[in-house]
């Protein structure tokens, strides 16, 4: 079995890989069988160098590999018929953009499996980059915050190496005695988190954030069954709230009362309410005036957030009033932070994390013959169709 790992070609450009060289060496030495080759890359956040020196070659010889590994849309021009390829597609929920690129893979009879699909037997995903990107994203917040009030400034996330240095700049600015509201406990908000943690913010629980008030910047870290509750009035749960999400309202108000900065790290699903709405924030008790979504779900369930950011321009200010963009210094703007890429800003810590789960939950299906049915549950198409799992999609590529 001969793996490519592929040079990423889509704008603006992503440094990130789905195997480092250390991953490589491992399923080199692991299975016998396993072949990888590299194509050279001038942007890869490992130099072409770097994984010659770990034993690999590297070589534009695509076409004789059996698997294609890669993080972005592979260009339609670019793809190479007959093979399999792993990315992350975007077409799994109808986004229009993509449309052509998913006929494509038809028409070249290319079997896709989608990074955002691979999952085990619970639907539970195996491989994400969800947690770098909560990483970066409450670093970006903070700085969106300095910037707004102009009491500090810190570095862009993509001009350090790592975590640690990020937290390291973080632990070096004064913050006033905010109050900081994460939303989510998965990857993403367990990421912003580590980065809450490091900076040794003082965690205080719900009851305590909604009532109290502190004489340091605290932080509360709260899931959908605390923003939401059920419209009948019973007392419901986050399994119940998942099962049923439309029979339950916002209650998330309550904390828009007495939150500086928000950091929006949760998984919104079809048909869950709002957290809150463009109206919430036209409501003069409406305090939120720093937002670090990192979910970035647009004209969603954060209603400030009314576009993606750029990691060249990361911030921008909503006007509640007029619902309209405007500059984010502006005393009565809510400063946005709403980057859509944020694990590109730290592609070597991205690509260490998602490649040993790669390694250990993806590549040994290659050589066991799928026995838990990862490869199985990604396969999107084969043979010039999309799979029985993926029919739902035949109307979208007609």
């Amino acid at each position: 079995m001969k793996f490519g790992i592929i040079r990423e070609r889509k704008n603006p450009p992503d440094r990130r890989v789905v195997l480092s060289p250390s991953a490589c060496q491992k399923v080199v030495s692991k299975f016998s069988k396993a072949e990888i080759i590299v194509e050279p890359s001038p942007i890869r956040a490992y130099s072409d160098e770097v994984y010659e020196k770990a034993g690999l070659l590297v070589a534009s010889k695509m076409d004789e590999c059996d698997v294609l590994l890669g993080v972005k849309e592979v260009p339609i021009k670019n793809l190479i018929p007959n093979k399999k390829y792993f990315f992350f597609s975007h077409t799994i929920k109808k986004q229009p953009y993509n449309r052509n690129l998913l006929r494509a893979i038809l028409d070249k009879n290319i079997e896709l499996y989608d990074h955002e699909v691979i999952t085990n037997e619970n639907e539970q995903r195996l491989v994400a980059f969800g947690r770098y990107a909560g990483i970066v994203g409450a670093y970006n917040g903070f700085r969106a915050f300095g910037l707004k009030y102009g009491t500090f400034h810190l570095p862009k996330a993509e001009e350090l190496p790592d975590k640690q240095a990020l937290i390291t700049e973080l632990r070096k600015i004064n913050l006033p005695n905010i109050k900081i509201l994460l939303t989510g406990k998965g990857r993403v908000g367990n990421g912003s988190k580590e980065m809450l943690d490091g900076m040794g913010l003082k965690k205080i629980n719900v009851a305590e954030y909604l009532k109290d008030d502190f004489n340091e910047p605290v932080y509360c870290q709260i899931d959908a069954s605390e923003y939401n509750k059920r419209k009948d009035g019973v007392r419901g749960n986050k399994a119940d709230f998942f099962a049923h999400p439309e029979e339950y309202k916002s209650n998330f108000f309550r904390f828009a009362e007495v939150t500086d900065f928000y950091i929006a790290g949760h998984f919104y699903g079809q048909g869950a309410p709002y957290l809150y709405t463009r109206e919430d924030a036209k409501h003069p008790k409406f305090k939120i005036k720093v937002v670090a979504d990192v979910s970035c779900d647009i004209d969603g369930p954060v209603a400030t957030t009314i576009k993606p950011s750029t990691i060249a321009d990361p911030i921008y200010g909503y006007d509640p009033i007029s619902e309209k963009e405007n500059d984010f210094k502006n005393e009565n703007a809510i400063a946005v932070m709403a980057v859509d890429n944020l694990p590109c800003e730290l592609p070597r810590d991205a690509s260490e994390g998602f490649g040993d789960a790669f390694v250990k939950n993806v590549i040994p299906a290659f050589f066991n013959g799928d026995k838990n049915g990862v490869l199985e549950r990604a396969r999107m198409t084969q043979n010039g169709k999309l799979t029985k799992r993926y029919q739902y999609l035949k109307d979208y590529v007609s």
